[in-house]
């Protein structure tokens, strides 16, 4: 099938009808169009997430922002013998590498740096989709956000390694294991992806219809 072709797509708001965001119940659209409580859960029921697109850029744009300093920054600070040596998340993965253990390599290269660099760009396409209408692979793009909002808390997994580090490796002036000052900024690329999955409309995609 030409996917360039347009074809006959009706939405909810096209037959009458809304969905809980909550319980997901489908409800028939007020007169007046505006906002109403869920009869179910009591939520707030509303055709479209209000202010979904500007807070979901500026949710975007916060993470990409933190990005730089959770990269470059050092993630970890190791304590052995009163000297200290500090190592950032590259630092670690080629660490791993060069050990080879690879597996575990690829597994933090893959949570730290790929899943969050993969939905900011994912997520501002599917704006920049939104503001230029674009109605090619609209079903894809809505997989592609599913599938964001899935991965999205499986990037903490290196503060979790350094978590676990830190309650296992605490042997005082011998060796101890601590945050470095790039794990507040990664907490931050996180949840500011998570906040901006949370934030958007997926409706919003299926308006360009």
């Amino acid at each position: 099938m030409d996917r360039d072709k347009v074809i006959d797509v009706k939405t909810g708001r096209d037959l009458g009808l809304m969905v809980c965001l909550d319980c997901h119940k489908v409800l028939s659209v007020p007169e007046d169009e505006g906002d109403g409580l869920c009869p179910r859960c009591g939520a707030k029921v509303f055709l479209r997430r209000p202010d979904s697109i500007a807070e979901t850029w500026a949710f975007l744009i916060t993470s990409l922002i933190l990005v730089f300093p959770a990269n470059i920054l050092p993630i970890m600070r190791v304590d052995f013998m009163g000297s200290q040596e500090y190592s950032t998340i590259m630092d670690g993965i080629i660490y791993f590498f060069k050990e080879g253990s690879y597996g575990i390599g690829i597994i933090i290269l893959t949570a730290s740096i790929l899943v969050p660099l993969f939905k900011v760009i994912g997520i501002a396409l599917i704006l920049l989709s939104i503001k230029f209408r674009w109605r090619s692979w609209l079903r894809h793009k809505d997989l592609m956000f599913r599938f964001i909002e899935f991965i999205g808390r499986w990037s903490m997994l290196d503060i979790f390694v350094i978590a676990l580090l830190m309650a296992t490796v605490d042997f005082g002036f011998l060796t101890s294991i601590a945050a470095g000052p790039a794990a507040g900024f990664f907490c931050g690329v996180v949840i500011s992806t998570m906040l901006a999955a949370i934030s958007f409309d997926t409706r919003l995609i299926w308006d360009a219809y």
